[in-house]
C-alpha cells in the first residue's frame, strides 16, 4: 500500500474518497508491477518510469487520466490536453463502469507513448512498442 496515495484519498470528502478508493483498487489490481506515487499533487502509476494513469480530485468531480488514452479507441474517454491523453470524470462512485475501467487499464499496459522522454525530445512523443 502506498501511504502517500492513501493519505491523498483519506483527505477527500466521503463521496470523492469512495471514487478514489475504487479507482486505486482497480488500478493496483490491473497494474501490479507499476510504481505508484503522488506526483504533481495527485496519485499516478508508472511503468518503466513512464506515467500511465492517475486521478485528481477537481472542484466538482474526480478526473481519471490515461496519458496514452487517445490511442485506446474508447468512446467514453475524452481527449485531454495537446498530446495523447484522455480522461473520464466521475461525480459518484456508481458512475464508474469497472468493466470498461479494467479494459482501459489493460490497454494502458499495451499502448504507451513515451512521456518519460518528452522533454529530451523537445515535445515530440514516440510510440513505445
Amino acid at each position: 500500500m502506498n501511504k502517500s496515495i492513501q493519505a491523498y484519498n483519506n483527505a477527500q470528502t466521503d463521496s470523492n474518497k469512495a471514487i478514489c478508493e475504487l479507482l486505486k483498487q482497480e488500478i493496483d489490481d490491473r497494474l501490479p508491477s507499476a510504481e505508484s506515487k503522488v506526483w504533481h499533487g495527485a496519485p499516478v502509476w508508472f511503468l518503466s518510469g513512464n506515467p500511465i494513469v492517475g486521478y485528481w480530485v477537481r472542484k466538482d468531480n474526480v478526473q481519471l487520466l490515461f496519458w496514452s488514452g487517445q490511442s485506446f479507441d474508447e468512446p467514453n474517454l475524452k481527449p485531454e490536453g495537446t498530446f495523447k491523453a484522455a480522461e473520464a470524470r466521475y461525480v459518484t462512485k456508481s458512475e464508474i463502469d469497472t468493466k470498461a475501467l479494467q479494459r482501459w487499464l489493460d490497454k494502458a499496459k499495451k499502448i504507451q507513448w513515451d512521456y518519460k522522454n518528452i522533454v529530451k525530445r523537445r515535445g515530440v512523443l514516440e510510440r513505445l512498442k
